[in-house]
């Protein structure tokens, strides 16, 4: 009856006129180690690798131990001296070459600080690669932290003029750095001279600030930021942080976009940097917000002195999925890189998307809001002046082959009789027939349920979604293919305008399931299909298919007609503006068309466009469909 009606209402009308994330970027870090004791302080994330793999990349190094630091430390405990690593009872993890596989520390992290033994009698470079890491600092008032700083590795500031910014610290700061060989008086040595000793970005200091807390590990901090990073993976599409400027004197940071490097053995592979856009100031008459191409250049901000308005900046960083090349899975990825003005700090955000797949189901609505006419303009005259005037116009004359032209005084339609095909009285047409589009009185609602397998997409009248049998979710075409205990919370969901069928067969789309392109599918309801057609109603001697002694079925045009109609989806393209590029992939939009074909008798037929808007919205991403 829903499907009758809406046809019913369609026709009507016309008659009358009326949408996890990757995390893939890589950069090395070089240890620069000595004969004996070192601390070194990780601004990567190698823990993809255990540490044993990662020092069986070079079967020459001489490390023996690495022992890691836990910062938090038990309720009571204070540390009062630089400690040296042990297990017993302490918050030292160690690896050692002796334990190897079995040692308690298996893998290296971010933001941790290390102690490394180094054997032999030569300086050794130990690489890492890992994924960069936001600096992250839990510091505490019970005693010594065992912390790195972020200044840049090439040119690194003297503790002087690193501390100089933050000058709470550079008066009540005690400061112990490891410089190999055994443990003893010089080794960890408190530093004294802050004017020569230079601040090294990979290793790890014990630091004591009396009954101070400390907030500064150089100019540049990061609020609301993850540890990891921007990661869009394949649904996200922005993000935000707030950069502060703990230095007590104003600076300027300057953001830079960097390629990543080659991924490790064993990791996947990297397509390219993601088309990575800023947002810009908003422009007042659409409101839609500027942005700037990343990928162009680089990006500064000045900001105040800390504590003073203007000290803070909030930064919202988008990736535009459209300008992704590649295949969907492709991983993009990068960095961020923040420098200051003073030099005194670099701070490395790994940034990484995935080209996302269509892949799953996606349910929506579209809106009928146009539908074509089928008018016949009849010409009209209220006088005889008029007439004369029309047929003329219509360069007609009275009498010319037979015809004759009458004025019908009720209606005003001009008439015609006579003639070689012997008119008697029709209604004389005034130009073509009108098939316009126009608005209608009130739009009606179609339900869309497609689903895609990352290849290719269809239409469907109904699907199940919920536990299947074998206790894992699914989208179904069946409800017997769920679990019979788990129906109370699968949902089946149903399009009551398109035609059922037994084994709920879908229809195929042709096209491109994507911003920019379109979906074109044909769903036909023949003149004789009971359940669908809305012409035929079984019951109904003049609208059943059967002659006058229900024995014969009629042919097509008779008592019911044929119906096609042949929709069209086609998906808006992102505006140029920064909302519209960094939209999530779970909805899509745009333009709904269908043309719908009455076929009747022979090859006679007759043509109604309805238009509208659709949107959909992906609820689950599972790209296979459970089928009996």
């Amino acid at each position: 009856m829903r499907i009758t009606r809406y046809f019913g209402w369609l026709i009507a009308v016309a008659l009358i006129g009326l949408g996890s994330p990757a995390s893939a970027q890589w950069l090395t870090q070089t240890n620069n180690l000595k004969p004996g004791w070192n601390s070194v302080y990780l601004h990567i994330d190698p823990s993809s690798a255990t540490i044993d793999s990662l020092l069986s990349a070079d079967p020459f190094n001489p490390i023996q131990e690495v022992w890691y630091w836990q910062p938090a430390l038990p309720t009571g405990q204070y540390v009062n001296s630089p400690q040296n690593p042990t297990s017993a009872g302490s918050q030292w993890i160690p690896w050692t070459r002796q334990q190897g596989t079995n040692s308690p520390l298996r893998q290296l992290t971010g933001n941790g600080a290390y102690l490394v033994r180094v054997g032999g009698a030569f300086n050794y470079d130990w690489k890492l690669k890992g994924r960069p890491v936001i600096p992250t600092y839990k510091w505490t008032l019970t005693g010594l932290n065992f912390i790195g700083f972020p200044v840049p590795a090439a040119t690194p500031p003297t503790f002087e003029t690193f501390l100089a910014k933050a000058p709470g610290l550079q008066q009540m700061a005690e400061i112990y750095r490891y410089q190999g060989g055994e443990f003893g008086v010089t080794n960890p040595a408190r530093v004294f001279a802050y004017r020569t000793t230079s601040v090294r970005r990979d290793q790890a200091y014990w630091v004591r600030a009396g009954e101070n807390y400390n907030q500064y590990f150089g100019p540049i901090q990061f609020v609301q930021a993850e540890t990891a990073g921007l990661r869009f993976g394949t649904t996200r599409g922005q993000t935000q942080f707030r950069l502060r400027n703990t230095a007590n004197v104003p600076i300027t940071v300057t953001m830079q976009a960097l390629p990543s490097e080659e991924p490790p053995l064993g990791q996947p592979g990297i397509t390219g940097m993601p088309p990575l856009l800023l947002r810009g100031p908003i422009n007042t008459n659409d409101l839609t917000f500027s942005y700037l191409d990343l990928s162009a250049g680089t990006q500064s901000w000045s900001l105040a002195a800390a504590g003073q308005q203007g000290s803070e900046v909030e930064v919202y960083i988008g990736v535009n999925r459209s300008a992704m090349p590649g295949n969907p899975g492709d991983v993009f990825a990068g960095i961020l890189r923040f420098t200051d003005s003073l030099g005194l700090s670099r701070v490395d955000m790994a940034v990484s998307a995935q080209k996302v797949s269509s892949a799953g189901l996606w349910v929506g609505g579209a809106l009928a809001q146009y539908v074509s006419s089928y008018l016949k303009p009849y010409a009209k005259a209220g006088s005889a002046d008029e007439l004369a005037a029309l047929l003329s116009r219509l360069q007609l004359a009275e009498g010319t082959n037979g015809y004759h032209y009458e004025r019908d005084p009720s209606s005003g339609r001009v008439l015609v009789y006579g003639g070689p095909d012997n008119k008697t009285g029709s209604y004389l047409l005034d130009g073509p027939i009108k098939v316009d589009s126009g608005a209608v009185a009130e739009s009606f609602p179609l339900r869309l349920i497609l689903h895609n397998d990352g290849t290719s997409s269809k239409l469907f009248q109904k699907i199940y979604y919920g536990t299947g049998l074998g206790s894992n979710t699914v989208v179904a075409t069946q409800e017997s293919l769920l679990l019979s205990s788990q129906l109370s919370t699968a949902r089946r969901i149903s399009a009551v305008h398109l035609p059922t069928s037994s084994g709920n067969a879908p229809w195929n789309f042709t096209g491109n399931m994507q911003q920019g392109g379109s979906l074109t599918v044909t769903v036909p309801l023949a003149y004789d299909d009971q359940a669908s057609n809305p012409f035929l109603h079984t019951y109904h001697p003049d609208h059943d298919n059967l002659d006058a002694q229900f024995s014969s079925t009629l042919e097509r045009g008779l008592e019911s007609f044929g119906v096609s109609r042949q929709i069209t989806l086609n998906f808006t393209a992102p505006q140029n503006d920064f909302n519209s590029l960094t939209a999530g992939t779970q909805d899509l939009s745009g333009n709904y068309v269908e043309v719908i074909t009455v076929q009747a008798r022979g090859t006679n037929t007759r043509q109604y466009n309805v238009l509208g808007t659709f949107t959909l919205k992906r609820i689950s991403e599972i790209a296979s469909l459970t089928t009996p």
